[in-house]
């Protein structure tokens, strides 16, 4: 069974995919992939560097995150080119990661952010959606210190909430205490291990 865990920017996914991997879950986590694969030295960051130039590098050699995020979240054509490079090298690890978990016999699941953006939701068997109003991820996405206009601009890219519920299987409503999404976590654990 292929599970996969997806939310929008602040919805507290990865708090989910925290409490999942404490009960005993394996995380496949696509965002520690995506900077795994563009380290220095690797044939993802040379790829990333002939397409947009040696500027998306810091001084010391590593992929400047918030030069490139500057670029692709200003521009769809420069985002998808960016994703065209990174998105096929997150793919193939992720297999590798999820084949030695599943071959363990543990519950494998697949956080991935952009899960209904890429048009993945079919590939997975289970979705889990983390949920919570747009007003609710632009607060908590401004007191982690982001401005408001880059939050906007962020879930403007992201796919719509609708369109994530659409492919949810199961529905995380993170707008209540820790406790509460303790528990849901842990019903929705019980019914997919």
């Amino acid at each position: 069974m292929r599970v996969g865990l997806t939310g929008g920017i602040a919805s507290g996914k990865s708090t989910v995919s925290e409490l999942l991997a404490a009960l005993g879950a394996v995380i496949v986590d696509s965002d520690k992939i995506a900077r795994e694969v563009v380290e220095p030295g690797t044939p993802g960051l040379a790829q990333v560097v002939e397409e947009f130039g040696p500027t998306v590098l810091t001084e010391v050699g590593e992929l400047d995150r918030a030069k490139v995020g500057e670029i692709v979240f200003a521009d769809e054509s420069a985002r998808e080119r960016l994703n065209a490079i990174v998105h096929p090298l997150v793919g193939a690890r992720s297999a590798e990661l999820e084949e030695a978990a599943r071959v363990a016999g543990r519950l494998v699941i697949n956080d991935i952010p952009l899960l209904v953006e890429v048009g993945y939701a079919p590939f997975f068997d289970e979705v889990i959606v983390v949920d919570v109003p747009v007003e609710t991820q632009v607060e908590r996405a401004i007191a982690r210190g982001m401005s408001e206009s880059e939050v906007r601009a962020r879930i403007k890219t992201q796919a719509s909430r609708e369109d994530r519920l659409a492919a949810a299987t199961y529905v995380i409503d993170n707008t209540g205490t820790l406790e509460d999404l303790r528990e849901r976590v842990q019903e929705i654990y019980d019914a997919l291990a």
